[in-house]
């Protein structure tokens, strides 16, 4: 499968920021407030996971609010929830597991998919199926030294972790090797957006963006 340039372009974005929003938001309708506090605070990349109620239609709205930032969707698990969040605007795809059929699907549309390991075996297979990133999940189970010690074999293979990701280990996974860190309620934390206190969404974004440059 070749690699479109927008492809290229998206993964290089992801890189270059170091950080993925993962989105679980039990209300959807908190949506553009939070994408917005986000993008304020540094981060363009914002995983839409399957667990959030109408989770298509919310990448849908993103993707058309927020042109410029990358909209993905997560917990991707088949291909024809593949082809819908593709199909409603998301930029890339990531998977909690190794689900090839998932991969397969993604790789079709030129969409940049990023499938759950989380042993060796499968980080290989998944990366020589034409994963773009391979998602270490869950991480928190692992450690940094997991993926500094996989650099010695896989040293081409791109990996970000998720699970267990704060702003006081991030820099730990981005100087062991991590392309890009996956984070979750520790920087989308649940209680500041039941709350409305996105502002301090902004200041967990920036956090962890200055993690991740202060590592590199």
């Amino acid at each position: 499968m070749k690699t479109t340039s927008s492809r290229i372009d998206v993964i290089q974005r992801i890189e270059q920021s170091g950080v993925i929003a993962v989105v679980r938001l039990t209300d959807g309708d908190a949506g553009r407030r939070l994408a917005a506090a986000l993008i304020d605070g540094g981060i363009t990349a914002i995983e839409i996971t399957m667990t959030v109620p109408r989770a298509v239609e919310l990448i849908e709205d993103l993707s058309g609010a927020f042109p410029d930032a990358l909209i993905g969707a997560g917990t991707v698990i088949d291909p024809r929830t593949a082809r819908d969040v593709i199909d409603a605007g998301a930029k890339f795809v990531v998977g909690p597991a190794f689900r090839p059929p998932m991969i397969e699907a993604c790789l079709e549309r030129g969409v940049p998919v990023m499938p759950g390991c989380f042993t060796p075996t499968e980080i290989l297979a998944a990366w020589e199926m034409g994963a773009d990133i391979i998602k270490i999940f869950p991480s928190s189970a692992l450690g940094p030294g997991f993926i500094k010690d996989l650099r010695g074999p896989f040293p081409s293979i791109k990996m970000m972790p998720t699970g267990g990701i704060t702003r006081d280990n991030t820099a730990d996974w981005i100087r062991a090797g991590a392309v890009a860190v996956g984070a979750s309620t520790a920087l989308v934390d649940p209680k500041a957006v039941q709350a409305e206190r996105f502002d301090d969404i902004t200041a967990n974004a920036r956090a962890f963006i200055a993690a991740v440059r202060s590592a590199r």
